[in-house]
């Protein structure tokens, strides 16, 4: 264990160069003003555009006669090939390519915009860079090009295969995993349990103990309503769910059904008011006063608003809330994505949503992957086409994969807590049937964040901790992704995370260089014990799942999983 200043892996990853959320993507008229800035910057600042375009000039030369230093990051994978480094032609495209990108970065950095057209300029021009890297073409990736020389051109017709399959089968979005050696309920989403409760909007699942005693004060889990809530019961080794049956914790999950236009109309109100309902089933059938509850993602937006609501009413039957990879007080600065985000912007999504009745899931995995091209574009267009290889098959991202839409109502639910700040503006903006105040709210809090995440940037679900009112608040942030975060067991040598035996402060900069402490390790244990402290005492398992009233009818994971 050990004192910070927190040292994050992956340079300073940190400050997160994604972050934008893709529930309010990026509309195409903020893109090309982003250009238009450049452009016009461009023409009106000649002095200091001829200054970056000498310095090119002058890498140019170095590299022409084999002089340039210029080297690809090590952790670019793009240019691992040992071509890159040895064969002169392809070292002297990667150096061009490094010294564009060099060039465009100095111009950007001493032009004089100001902050938000600096970071609208280097997410633009990082999007447009990334895709004219000369590893994204046949001729411009040696890899491919040996591969299509030793498979006699086999490659080549696997990959156009490949590119047709995508076009036809997967909505124009380039392959990420191969699914075939999955199957939801069978090596995926297998955790014994069963339905108890079913609704046209959700269904509330009920895990089997796996301990002769459990803890008296359920869990009930609220997945995000985009994707599906299998995440939190992936395989047996990254479940979720395992885990907490392991620890005695009487485990209860909301699947929500994936909506077709017939939904449009259903609205964070619904949604919430659905969790009431299912509040009501775990108490029945648990015979216990108060239930624990953890929410993810968007599903933190809605647990949050859960929250607020029952504290209106009086409501007292949510004990320990857990809230993890949420942001409640999204700002545009937590990102240069972020950045793009405009009162335009926000209108044309929700016209568009409107318009179709939901927000499609295909739409939404568009717009996940664009924040991060290299990663989840480009280096796919390389292995699936240039290469003609299958992609990996891989659980996290075949969960990822099995997109769910949103309805219009929902979307424009989201939209507004991007536009009015509900969470911040304690009492004063009406979300879901009344005016949401988190500051009195004090039940105790458990949020997670993740270090590398680029959906919920990790500073920006910091924030969270200093909008709710209750004293008790822990903060865990785990050295991973938005998923990676969250499917974290034991086990994993390299995992560790941050954390600070005194409340979070509202200064980030002093959680992380003097209150955080480095733990080895998973957060799973540390949050199972606090989980456990806020459970009550222990009590015999049940024999059975379910009650005389609430019978248990499908398994686990339930029909909705399907959808």
């Amino acid at each position: 264990m050990s004192k910070p200043g927190i040292r994050l892996d992956a340079g300073g990853a940190a400050d997160n160069s994604g972050g934008l959320n893709p529930i309010v993507g990026v509309a195409r008229e903020d893109l090309i003003g982003a250009v238009g800035v450049l452009l016009r910057e461009t023409a009106g600042r000649p002095v200091k555009t001829i200054k970056h375009v000498a310095r090119f000039n002058g890498e140019l030369v170095k590299i022409l006669t084999g002089k340039s230093e210029l080297e690809a990051a090590a952790k670019d994978k793009r240019f691992a090939d040992p071509a890159w480094r040895y064969n002169p032609l392809y070292k002297g495209a990667m150096q061009y390519y490094l010294a564009v990108q060099k060039g465009v970065a100095g111009w950007i950095d001493d032009v004089e915009f100001d902050e938000l057209e600096r970071a609208r300029a280097n997410f633009v021009t990082g999007m447009i860079l990334d895709s004219l890297s000369p590893s994204n073409s046949l001729v411009g990736n040696p890899s491919a090009m040996k591969r299509a020389y030793d498979t006699g051109g086999g490659s080549l017709l696997k990959g156009l295969k490949n590119a047709y399959d995508d076009m036809t089968k997967n909505d124009g979005i380039v392959s990420q995993v191969d699914k075939r050696p999955f199957k939801v309920g069978d090596n995926v989403a297998n955790s014994p349990g069963a339905v108890l409760h079913r609704t046209e909007m959700m269904e509330l699942i009920q895990y089997s103990p796996t301990t002769d005693e459990v803890h008296q004060t359920p869990l009930l889990i609220i997945p995000p309503q985009i994707n599906k809530a299998y995440v939190n019961d992936l395989s047996p080794d990254k479940s979720m769910v395992r885990w907490l049956t392991s620890q005695g914790i009487q485990v209860f999950l909301v699947s929500w059904r994936n909506p077709t236009r017939e939904h449009a109309d259903w609205g964070l109100g619904d949604y919430v008011d659905s969790l009431i309902e299912a509040t009501d089933v775990v108490t029945k059938v648990t015979g216990s006063k108060t239930i624990n509850v953890s929410g993810a993602s968007s599903g933190g937006i809605t647990t949050a608003t859960l929250l607020s609501k029952l504290q209106a009413r009086g409501d007292s039957r949510i004990g320990a809330v857990s809230l993890m990879v949420c942001v409640l007080d999204p700002d545009a600065g937590d990102s240069e994505a972020g950045a793009l985000v405009s009162s335009h912007g926000i209108q044309m999504a929700r016209q568009r949503s409107a318009k179709k009745g939901i927000l499609e899931g295909s739409s939404l995995s568009r717009t996940f992957a664009w924040l991060r091209p290299n990663d989840l574009v480009w280096n796919y267009v390389i292995n699936n086409y240039l290469h003609g290889d299958d992609p990996p098959p891989f659980d996290v991202l075949f969960w990822n994969n099995d997109s769910t839409n949103l309805t219009a109502t929902l979307h424009s639910d989201y939209l507004s807590v991007y536009e009015h700040q509900p969470f911040r503006n304690h009492g004063a903006v009406e979300l879901a049937g009344h005016k949401v105040d988190l500051s009195a709210v004090k039940n105790d809090v458990f949020v997670v964040a993740g270090v590398t995440d680029h959906i919920t940037p990790w500073k920006a679900c910091y924030r969270l901790t200093q909008l709710i009112g209750s004293p008790n608040v822990d903060f865990v942030l785990s050295q991973a992704g938005h998923i990676q975060a969250l499917l974290n067991p034991p086990g994993n040598p390299k995992a560790k995370y941050f954390h600070s035996s005194e409340r979070p402060g509202p200064s980030i900069d002093a959680w992380m260089n003097g209150q955080a402490e480095e733990k080895a390790g998973s957060w799973w244990p540390f949050w199972t014990q606090w989980l456990g402290e806020r459970s009550g005492a222990k009590k015999a398992a049940p024999k059975t799942l379910g009650s005389k009233k609430y019978k248990p009818m499908e398994p686990a994971p339930g029909l909705y999983a399907f959808d």
